[in-house]
């Protein structure tokens, strides 16, 4: 008899970030009142599914989002380094639209290439650590279901290489929304779906929404 697993791959919820920096893999960033109030929300949605694992990327944000959903299920929160978030060459920094990021020389030469991508973690390697972690947790909950929060990049990259799609994109048009959920079901080892939800659509900011137009000041990449 085939063992059906599902491993959800959520994102963090909003973080409190009045700079409004990328903040990338830095410490000491954590969920705002709306971002707990997020998690809080998934953890509701899932309350009833039979979540027997709950991992997380070491940063604090993750590691917040991560603790409802665990709660709720009585389990202990693990924490994997392969569910970090890119590394980025603009860490620290803000870049966004309108802040004239694109029009400094200095960054001009991280830019040259956005197939790989030049200002950050290639793309496949993304994939690889990715992919290994969601296996991972596959493993540890087979027969089951695991929730696994990660970042939104990492996170639409590794399912645009399940759905077989290219890597490179416009960073606009990624669906992986604060607190939403990228599904990926297996049957044995044999990935045979990925779905995607939002349990918490209602409380996201609507310029931070997939497809949303780009707000001056309030760049979407801050939410990483």
């Amino acid at each position: 008899m085939s063992d059906i697993t599902v491993v959800h791959l959520m994102r963090h919820g909003e973080v409190h970030n009045p700079d409004g920096v990328l903040y990338g893999r830095r410490a000491g960033y954590h969920l705002s009142e709306l971002g707990r109030q997020m998690a809080e929300r998934v953890a509701d949605h899932l309350q009833n599914r039979d979540i027997t694992y709950v991992v997380s990327s070491p940063l604090e944000r993750a590691q917040e989002t991560a603790a409802p959903v665990a709660k709720s299920h009585g389990l202990a929160v693990v924490s994997d380094a392969r569910l970090l978030e890119a590394e980025n060459v603009f860490e620290g920094k803000t870049f966004g639209v309108g802040d004239g990021a694109l029009r400094k020389p200095g960054n001009w030469k991280h830019l040259t290439n956005p197939f790989k991508p030049s200002w950050g973690e290639p793309y496949v390697e993304q994939v690889v650590r990715m992919m290994s972690a969601i296996e991972a947790a596959r493993d540890a909950a087979r027969g089951h279901e695991a929730v696994a929060v990660s970042h939104q990049l990492p996170i639409w990259i590794v399912r645009s290489f399940a759905e077989k799609r290219r890597l490179w994109h416009d960073p606009r048009r990624r669906q992986c929304t604060l607190a939403s959920l990228t599904s990926f079901t297996y049957q044995d080892d044999r990935l045979v779906s990925v779905g995607y939800s939002e349990p918490a659509r209602d409380l996201v900011p609507a310029h931070l929404l997939a497809g949303a137009k780009p707000v001056k000041g309030k760049s979407k990449a801050f939410g990483a």
